[in-house]
Order: C-alpha cells, then sequence, then structure tokens
C-alpha cells in the first residue's frame, strides 16, 4: 500500500456509517459506536462481517427519528461518563419512548 492509501484506509476505519431503515446515513467516531454491544459485535466480532469491511451498519428496522436519539445517546454517554461536572438530564420525547427503549436494548446501549 502506499502512505496515501493507508492513510485513506485509517481515517476511514476512525468512522462508522449507521444506515436508518429509511435510508437515512449517521456516521459516528468507531470509538463511540462501540459502546453498543450489538454494534461492536458486528464491527469486531469473530468471522468476517460484511459491516466490518464497509464500516457501515444497515438497520432495517430502526426509523431515521429513531437512530438519531441513539447516535445523540451514545455521545451523550461516551461525554459523560465519569464526568466530575453536574450531568444534565438526557431528553426523550415520551412519543417515541417505547421504539426507542426497543432499539436502545437491540443495539445493548
Amino acid at each position: 500500500k502506499t502512505a496515501k492509501k493507508r492513510m485513506a484506509t485509517s481515517e476511514q476505519g476512525q468512522y462508522v456509517t449507521l444506515v436508518s431503515s429509511d435510508g437515512f446515513e449517521f456516521v459516528l467516531s468507531r470509538k463511540c459506536a462501540m459502546e453498543a454491544g450489538t454494534i461492536k459485535s458486528m464491527l469486531s466480532g469473530p468471522g468476517q462481517f460484511l459491516e466490518n469491511e464497509k464500516n457501515e451498519i444497515v438497520f432495517r428496522e430502526i426509523p431515521a427519528r429513531i437512530l438519531e436519539r441513539i447516535c445523540a445517546y451514545i455521545y451523550y454517554k461516551n461525554r459523560y461518563t465519569n464526568a466530575a461536572a453536574e450531568i444534565p438530564e438526557f431528553q426523550i420525547d415520551p412519543a417515541v419512548s417505547l421504539e426507542l427503549l426497543m432499539a436502545a436494548s437491540f443495539l445493548e446501549i
């Protein structure tokens, strides 16, 4: 590999794209995305998962409005875990709370 190709591969590996059931794409840092057990299994589990090669995971059952809140929570959790300062409340719209809970359970967050 040339230096340019190695750098592109390294940079690409730092991010993961999560695709919702309605086709919206959310780009997260790989480090943050690995906080979700299901995503971690897909990206680093035994065997060769296509998701690991492409750095992209398609969730056929999770719509964008839910996946967006999941992504926001992953960053919220990453930012405030072990924080010394007061932790602000993570706002959840009651209208989507059940759907959000089911998605969070599936993703092992």
